[in-house]
């Protein structure tokens, strides 16, 4: 037999389950636009049915039921949608660096533009071509002076960008590990508060949503593994363990500031650090910034010293002192193919305007010596000094010390000019074309990388919104069904109230009328 009171309990059970309903409904549409947040759900069910204790079944036909009440508050989330999010984030990190990267490459070398490299060098060819229209002129020497100038300048000023470019890249790895180090230690703290407060029955979604938020915000940075076990996330890199229960394994940060970026340094050379921001940092600073700047540096020695193929032309006369593999002696009585090491080579083969006999200089020289570079190539010194330290003449005349240079003569600034069209096989032996061939080829594959990083990048972020939308679709909180809800749970709630004052009045006349009628 039930209890005279039973369907006040289960009015109040009613009354106390659609409370947490219109809460959570409440707690849901407040953080709707909450990023990381996830929609939560009353899981309701029939509370037990009242069966009298005995023996027997009671005959009392059927079970009477007790109400409703609410087992769990679950968060609404699919574990696989979060591992291929975190999966497409982590490509999406690694392109998006790559493709900034070589946007700044792109910016660095300016192509095609009138400040690059390659209109300086046209400069530099074209004034070599009217100097030897008047090798006398003062004025034309001084055009060939300075474009040389500002073809060094130039290649040190984009070799100066490329070693910026790289230390930023390098700086940048160190403040994201900083970053990594503090999503690590958010992730272990959260690990114990959840295991902490799910031991005591609970579910903590809120704190769930948390560390999932945290774990997104890290696949970005670093290829990372997750896997859930009663301690919490563990959270791996390849082969190592990065987060596991409550503690951080690894330390990430460094202990001072030179040791920032060491840890993930490491790992990408061992291969455990295979995707991500920082994996896209040290990649475009080994495979793109490293790369373009050897080959500046393979352009500037080849330009001072590397192997072309010349003609000396019958009635040139080399300087004392100076042999050239296929001539005997100083006299070229027929034209002669010979081969120089580069502008260096070929320049030392001239005469100057100072009023000896005596062979041109090293065009160019580096700076504070050792091979030549992109970032110390430079001018000789003494012809930046002194233009008329230019040679352009192969021709002299007269015998023994009264022999004296053929100023006119413009044999040497032809050659020069025609370099523009010279093939130069590089210092290293790895390739040989026009000096403007070297450079046209590193613009070239800058522009083919950078569009094909763009191209990944484009298609990473369309994947990564895929797959975050149908994250959405499951956990994202709707409003329009968030105050469908509502109302539902409203009504529900109002019509348990009008439940429990309908008994409350059958109660009272049941107690407060019984037994009064003929008083």
């Amino acid at each position: 037999m039930t209890s005279t009171f039973h369907s006040i309990e289960t009015a109040k059970r009613s009354l106390f389950t659609q409370t947490a309903a219109l809460n959570t409904t409440g707690h849901n549409i407040a953080n709707a636009n909450t990023e990381g947040y996830s929609r939560q759900t009353v899981k309701m069910k029939p509370s037990l049915s009242i069966e009298a204790y005995g023996l027997n079944r009671s005959n009392t036909p059927g079970q009477l039921g007790t109400g409703v009440e609410y087992q769990a508050i679950e968060r609404i989330r699919q574990g696989f949608l979060d591992s291929q999010y975190r999966g497409e984030n982590n490509a999406y990190g690694t392109w998006n660096i790559k493709a900034d990267t070589l946007d700044k490459l792109e910016g660095i070398f300016n192509e095609p533009s009138d400040t690059g490299i390659s209109k300086v060098l046209n400069n530099f060819w074209s004034s070599w071509s009217n100097l030897s229209k008047d090798p006398e002129s003062a004025s034309a020497r001084k055009v060939v002076k300075e474009n040389a100038a500002a073809l060094t300048d130039a290649m040190n000023y984009m070799s100066g960008q490329l070693s910026k470019l790289s230390q930023d890249l390098t700086t940048n790895v160190g403040v994201k590990a900083s970053e990594v180090q503090n999503y690590l230690t958010s992730i272990a703290n959260l690990n114990e508060s959840i295991t902490r407060i799910e031991g005591l029955g609970d579910h903590a979604n809120d704190l769930r949503d948390q560390r999932d938020l945290m774990t997104d915000k890290l696949s970005q940075i670093i290829n990372i593994n997750v896997q859930e076990t009663d301690q919490g996330y563990t959270v791996s890199m390849g082969g190592q363990i990065l987060v596991e229960g409550n503690q951080v394994q690894v330390d990430v940060d460094g202990s001072g500031p030179d040791d920032k970026g060491a840890f993930l340094e490491a790992a990408y050379a061992s291969g455990n650090l295979s995707g991500g921001e920082v994996f896209g940092m040290i990649a475009s600073r080994e495979n793109y910034v490293k790369d373009y700047q050897r080959q500046l540096d393979n352009l500037a020695n080849t330009l001072a010293n590397g192997d072309i193929q010349i003609t000396l032309p019958k009635g040139t006369i080399l300087p004392d002192g100076v042999t050239v593999a296929g001539v005997t002696g100083r006299n070229v009585t027929q034209d002669t193919v010979v081969t120089v090491k580069g502008l260096n080579g070929l320049h030392q083969l001239g005469y100057t305007m100072d009023g000896t006999t005596t062979g041109g200089l090293p065009f160019f020289e580096a700076k504070g010596g050792g091979n030549i570079t992109a970032a110390n190539i430079s001018l000789n010194a003494k012809i930046a000094a002194d233009e008329n330290l230019l040679a352009t003449s192969m021709r002299t005349e007269g015998t023994g010390t009264s022999e004296a240079v053929i100023k006119g003569n413009n044999t040497l600034a032809l050659l020069m000019a025609n370099l523009k069209m010279t093939n130069f096989t590089s210092v290293d032996g790895s390739r040989t074309t026009t000096i403007d061939g070297f450079y046209n080829s590193a613009v070239g594959q800058l522009g083919v990388q950078s569009q094909e990083a763009q191209r990944q990048t484009q298609n990473s972020d369309i994947l990564v919104q895929q797959v975050e939308s149908q994250r959405q679709s499951v956990s994202g909180v709707s409003l329009d069904e968030e105050m469908s809800n509502l109302i539902k749970f409203q009504h529900a709630y109002s019509a348990a109230s009008r439940f429990m004052t309908t008994f409350d009045q059958l109660l009272d006349k049941l107690i407060n009328s019984t037994g009064t009628v003929g008083r």
